[in-house]
């Protein structure tokens, strides 16, 4: 069994496989966007973003595009919001969404677009399976794959693997600093921000990091 972090592009082509996804990769007026969970039931698609850009022209594209059904959206502090978008799908975003019914295989949310429009997923189950998975999409789809690790490689799992004080120190680090380059933070305010010795934080941030980075490389 394998866990596989796969990126997904369409070179530009989004439009080709449903416009939804032309718009939440290419427009202008959305920053990021992430899908949190979805409901594919073979016609048709229900999923939930969590986007950062404008919402009035988010909802203006969407509400112009035939295939959607279904538009809700709830703002989510400034320039964010969740939108909900139930729409009926094309028959090569149909395609695209097929290999996820493959038995035993599971595709682990959430699902993240970047700025020049490639997405990123996990997925997780047999070799071969995940190997046909992505064999089959569709035309204009190209996937690389990013990486490859066990169970303990997915999102969800890798953070309950972490102790608790190993979960601290590295949020510690991320909020203050420490891993922005040039750091911004030392060991010391990640000792401060945890109320432990500098050592006992350097501790923390080492096992968590070395948990994640083998949790994310270190099986093949």
């Amino acid at each position: 069994m394998k866990h596989v972090r796969l990126e997904l592009t369409a070179n530009g082509r989004e439009s080709d496989i449903h416009p939804m996804y032309d718009v939440l990769a290419n427009a202008p007026f959305v920053e990021r966007a992430t899908a949190l969970q979805w409901n594919w039931a073979g016609d048709t698609l229900g999923i939930l973003h969590y986007i950062v850009g404008d919402i009035e022209a988010y909802e203006a594209a969407a509400t112009d595009i035939d295939e959607v059904i279904e538009c809700e959206l709830e703002p989510a502090g400034d320039d964010a919001f969740y939108a909900y978008i139930f729409d009926e799908l094309t028959p090569a975003s149909r395609a695209m969404f097929e290999p996820a019914s493959y038995s035993g295989l599971v595709v682990v949310p959430p699902m993240v677009y970047h700025e020049n429009g490639d997405v990123s997923i996990s997925a997780f189950g047999p070799a071969e399976v995940l190997q046909r998975a992505i064999e089959q999409m569709p035309d204009p789809i190209e996937i690389t794959v990013r990486s490859v690790s066990g169970l303990t490689g997915l999102p969800q799992v890798t953070e309950s693997y972490l102790s608790d004080r190993q979960q601290a120190a590295l949020t510690a680090g991320l909020e203050l600093g420490y891993y922005d380059v040039p750091r911004e933070a030392s060991q010391e305010d990640v000792a401060a921000a945890l109320d432990c010795a500098p050592s006992t934080a350097a501790e923390h941030l080492r096992k968590g990091e070395a948990k994640l980075v083998s949790a994310t490389v270190g099986s093949r």
